[in-house]
């Protein structure tokens, strides 16, 4: 976390400007104003070691000037000599006890050394306050280190949430909020195992970690064991479908298409509401080129979920391959509601615009779609083990 450190040190040395008391004898007036102005001039400069220098004279001069032993705090807490910067915050305090983020100062400094009991108040009333936002993402980050440290994961855990939602963009909170969900998750599953090792519950999870690494042969080991254990166990031949459709997608063995299509057919014989398996059903209907079959069991899937986007955005597309886009137009135009960045979705209402005579509201959606398509080539990202297979853009159909 040593990148927030430059930001802090402009923040808290303009909230710790110097304020020269007199002194009784000209000379050492002097030399106080001296220190004062070489010291200030290296610290803008970023020449901490000839700052250090200045202030470390200056408090020697002038050792009941709160701002001076604040100012040396912080170069102190730049250099990382953390002990120092402590020493010198509750210095200032005690003279001045009103100057502004010396508390803040003292937790990032506490947490730096690893005394993350003393630090912890400092800190979390530092990420409570709104008035500087750069030091409530300091506080933030360093409270991650604090609670990881003191293992107190799920507080970790909520400031993670706090966090990402302040700042959405940052790469820094990014990456240090990634670090902390998935070592919350890690500790969370050796728990699991610890406890239950033998369990449905560890099974699914290996069978769930095994199909996001794809190691296909492992997850349906994993998920048949649980189906051993608990045959009517609703979602797992789902899952075991989706295993075998990613291994048919990469070996093409007709025997995987065939091993999914019979776990869809099973899942739906546990749970009839499963709208997963029966949407997988429909695709691979309309991937025989069954179109009539396939248009069936969308519009049934569609009238038990209605907001159903992906089958929605399917519906459409057979639509258009029946030469029907004024009957594509409204699934279609219901999907781009639904998700407005689905590209495939505003792809195929172009397609049923133009096909049903709607020339401008073509445009439009050509022109989001290709808007969408461009920002997705660089951010594309694979969909998840509980999201269905999705809709795919349909090269016969070019605009």
């Amino acid at each position: 976390m040593k990148s927030m450190q430059s930001k802090l040190i402009c923040a808290l040395a303009l909230a710790c400007s110097l304020s020269l008391a007199p002194a009784p004898y000209v000379n050492a007036q002097d030399d106080v104003e001296r220190y004062a102005a070489a010291g200030q001039r290296a610290l803008a400069a970023g020449q901490y070691a000839d700052a250090r220098s200045n202030f470390e004279r200056l408090t020697k001069l002038e050792p009941d000037m709160a701002e001076a032993h604040a100012t040396l705090a912080i170069i102190y807490f730049k250099l990382r000599q953390y002990d120092l910067a402590v020493q010198q915050v509750r210095t200032a305090q005690r003279l001045k006890p009103d100057l502004p983020k010396l508390d803040s100062l003292l937790g990032l400094s506490l947490s730096e050394l690893g005394r993350f009991p003393e630090a912890l108040p400092h800190l979390e009333e530092g990420f409570k306050q709104t008035t500087d936002q750069e030091m409530r993402r300091m506080c933030g980050l360093q409270l991650l280190r604090a609670y990881t440290g003191l293992e107190r994961d799920s507080d970790a855990v909520e400031t993670s949430l706090a966090l990402n939602k302040l700042f959405p963009d940052d790469p820094e909170v990014l990456y240090h909020t990634g670090r902390i969900y998935g070592n919350f998750a890690y500790v969370i599953m050796e728990k699991l195992h610890d406890k239950a090792p033998n369990s449905i519950w560890m099974l699914q999870a290996q069978g769930e970690a095994n199909e996001s690494q794809k190691d296909y042969e492992s997850a349906i080991i994993a998920f048949n064991h649980v189906l051993a254990l608990d045959p009517r166990r609703p979602g797992i031949h789902y899952r075991l479908g989706r295993v075998y459709s990613s291994r048919f997608r990469s070996s093409a063995r007709p025997q995987d298409r065939e091993a999914a299509k019979r776990e869809f057919l099973s899942e739906l014989e546990v749970d009839s509401s499963n709208g997963n398996a029966r949407y997988e059903l429909a695709q691979m209907a309309a991937a025989d080129n069954n179109l009539d079959e396939a248009r069936k069991q969308f519009e049934d899937l569609l009238t038990q979920f209605p907001d159903f986007e992906q089958a929605l955005v399917g519906l459409g597309g057979l639509h258009l391959q029946n030469k029907a886009p004024a009957q594509a137009v409204p699934p279609l135009q219901r999907a781009t509601e639904l998700d407005p960045k689905d590209e495939v979705a505003w792809y195929r209402l172009a397609q049923a615009e133009r096909g049903a005579g709607n020339r401008e509201a073509a445009r439009k959606a050509l022109e989001t779609f290709r808007n969408l398509h461009s920002a997705s080539s660089q951010n594309s990202k694979p969909p998840t083990a509980d999201e269905v297979t999705p809709q795919q853009l349909d090269s016969d159909l070019q605009p």
